[in-house]
């Protein structure tokens, strides 16, 4: 079975202990793909730069990054070098890495969102410019092909536009394409062990949602950028992975631990009709 591991690229993430315990999964025999994120890097580039970071929120309460002209040719020069320095890692490991951003082989392609529906003092707006887009295809053939022949394939956004650019989309949502298409496990590291009942309280970590009830107070429970982290979790469910597993990145063997149960595990049953 294909494990997905999502490593974030939030401040508080550090990524080796999650790369070491790829090298030990690949040489168990499992085979694996990496998809990271970023957007503390892009943020702490911008700053640098002098250009402020855009978020907007959604009418249905989802944040995210608005991506100018400006914002996007940062973007893809941070991605660029983290796809570098994550790969470059993995191989001084002696894992046979291999980086893709989602124009390589189109591995990630979609339609932009050239405009996009947000909400500001309370009231609905449209805003035009923006340089991201929703991933709707994967190139599941190329990332067998190259697990086939010994590489672990490190998958990035951005992705491939239908107009022939590439623009922004959100790195959960790549994983878990890239999860549903491979019909694999997603494993999601971040800098907290899943989700809580109480945010602030790690104790009321929610284990294990193997029920369209249990989904529901997962949802619920989910705030800020958990909420994103459930959605795009549905949205691998639904095209085809077998589980999904949010669990923290620092943790002593991340990935063995959270296959092991130690984090949020969401299951397909979770999803089916009642």
């Amino acid at each position: 079975m294909t494990v997905v591991v999502k490593i974030g690229g939030a401040r508080a993430v550090d990524p080796e202990g999650a790369l070491s315990d790829i090298g030990s999964l690949i040489e168990a025999g499992e085979p694996v793909v990496v998809v990271h994120g970023g957007s503390t890097a892009v943020d702490e580039t911008l700053e640098r730069l002098d250009i402020e970071p855009d978020y907007v929120e959604t009418p249905s309460g989802v944040v995210g990054r608005f991506t100018d002209a400006e914002t996007m040719d940062v973007f893809k020069m941070v991605f660029g070098k983290l796809n570098v320095d994550l790969v470059t890692q993995l191989q001084a490991m002696g894992v046979n890495a291999i980086g893709l951003s989602g124009p390589d082989g189109q591995v990630l392609s979609g339609t932009r969102k050239s405009a996009v529906r947000v909400l500001e003092d309370g009231k609905r707006k449209i805003r035009r410019g923006d340089h991201s887009g929703t991933i709707e295809s994967v190139n599941d053939d190329l990332l067998e092909l190259l697990i086939e022949a010994g590489y672990t394939p490190v998958v990035t956004v951005p992705m491939y536009a239908d107009e022939g650019t590439a623009v922004n989309s959100d790195a959960d949502r790549a994983a878990a394409a890239v999860a549903g298409a491979l019909g694999a496990t997603l494993v999601e590291l971040t800098d907290v062990s899943g989700v809580y009942r109480d945010p602030d309280d790690s104790t009321t970590r929610i284990e294990t949602v193997e029920s369209p009830a249990e989904f529901d107070e997962l949802e619920a429970a989910a705030e800020g950028f958990m909420g994103r982290k459930v959605m795009a979790a549905e949205e691998a469910l639904q095209s085809g992975a077998t589980a999904v597993i949010i669990a923290d990145a620092n943790a002593e063997e991340p990935i063995h631990r959270a296959l092991d149960g130690d984090g949020t595990t969401i299951r397909a049953s979770a999803l089916e009709e009642p």
